[in-house]
C-alpha cells in the first residue's frame, strides 16, 4: 500500500493529517495542490440523504488523496440549493457567500504554503464556482474546478452507466451508485422503484425543481449498483491526472497528462 493509501484509509468523517504530514508532502511536490470538496445540504428523494453531494464530493477527494501527493480539505456542506427550496430540509447559502468562502480559503492556504487549489464539486448548482476558478485564474493563482463534464461523461461510460448526463439530473443512477459503493449504510430502499424522468427543464432556473418532479427525484436510480460506484470513482482518479499535472507545473499548457501519483 502507498503512503497516501495508507493515508487515505485512515480518514474518517474529516481528514487526520497533521501539520508534519502537510509540510513533507509538500517537500515533494513542485508547487502544494489542497483539494477542496464542496457538497451542499438538499433534497435527495426519500432514499438519499440531505448530505448526498457532500458524501459524492468527498468520495471524489479521498479517491483523489488516495491515488496522488495532495492536501485534502474537510468539506463546505452547505452551498446554493435554491432551487430546491421546495422541499424541507433543504438550506442554502448565496452565490456571493460561497464566492467569498472559496476565495478566503485559497487565500489561506496561499500563506500557509500551500499554492494551488482545486474545488471538487458536487453539486450541480453550484455555478458559481466556475467564476471563482476564472476569476482566480486570471489573477495568476493556481485553482482548477473538478470534475469537468467530460471526465463525468468519461466515467459514466467506463461504469456503464446506461442514463445519459442529461437525464442522470439528480438522485439518480450515478449518484444513487457511488453512494452504494462508499455510503451503503446512508442508502434506504425506494430508490428500486422511484426512476422519473424530465429531460425539458429549460425553465428550470426560473420555476425550479418542484416544477419539473414532485419526488425531488430526476434519473434512473433503480439502474444503480456499488460496483459501477465503485468503477465512477476510479475513473474519476485517473481523470484528475491532467489537472494535477497542470497545477503543479510551471508551463501552463495542459500536458499529456502524465503526474505523480502516490
Amino acid at each position: 500500500m502507498s503512503d497516501s493509501r495508507a493515508r487515505s484509509a485512515a480518514y474518517g468523517p474529516l481528514p487526520a493529517d497533521t501539520t508534519e504530514d502537510v509540510r513533507t508532502r509538500g517537500a515533494n511536490v513542485s508547487r502544494q495542490v489542497a483539494v477542496l470538496p464542496v457538497g451542499s445540504f438538499e433534497q435527495h428523494g426519500a432514499y438519499l440523504p440531505l448530505a448526498t453531494d457532500t458524501l459524492v464530493a468527498c468520495a471524489i477527494a479521498r479517491e483523489i488523496a488516495a491515488a496522488y501527493p495532495v492536501h485534502l480539505l474537510p468539506p463546505v456542506t452547505i452551498s446554493c440549493s435554491h432551487e430546491h427550496a421546495a422541499w424541507a430540509g433543504t438550506v442554502s447559502i448565496s452565490s456571493v457567500t460561497l464566492h467569498s468562502v472559496i476565495g478566503d480559503i485559497a487565500a489561506s492556504l496561499r500563506r500557509s504554503g500551500v499554492e494551488a487549489l482545486v474545488v471538487v464539486n458536487g453539486h450541480g448548482g453550484n455555478y458559481v464556482l466556475g467564476n471563482v476558478v476564472q476569476e482566480s485564474s486570471s489573477r495568476g493563482e493556481h485553482m482548477a474546478l473538478f470534475p469537468a463534464a467530460e471526465d463525468w461523461e468519461s466515467a459514466r461510460e467506463r461504469a456503464g452507466v446506461v442514463t445519459s448526463l442529461l437525464t442522470d439530473m439528480h438522485a439518480g443512477e450515478i449518484e444513487t451508485s457511488i453512494l452504494l459503493h462508499a455510503h451503503p449504510e446512508f442508502v434506504r430502499p425506494g430508490y428500486e422503484t422511484s426512476d422519473f424522468v424530465a429531460d425539458d427543464r429549460r425553465h428550470l432556473l426560473t420555476l425550479g425543481m418542484s416544477a419539473y418532479t414532485d419526488s425531488g427525484v430526476i434519473g434512473r436510480p433503480s439502474l444503480g449498483s456499488a460496483e459501477k460506484g465503485k468503477t465512477l470513482l476510479e475513473s474519476l482518479a485517473d481523470s484528475f491526472g491532467p489537472y494535477f499535472s497542470l497545477l503543479t507545473s510551471d508551463d501552463d499548457s495542459v500536458g499529456s497528462g502524465d503526474s505523480v501519483r502516490g
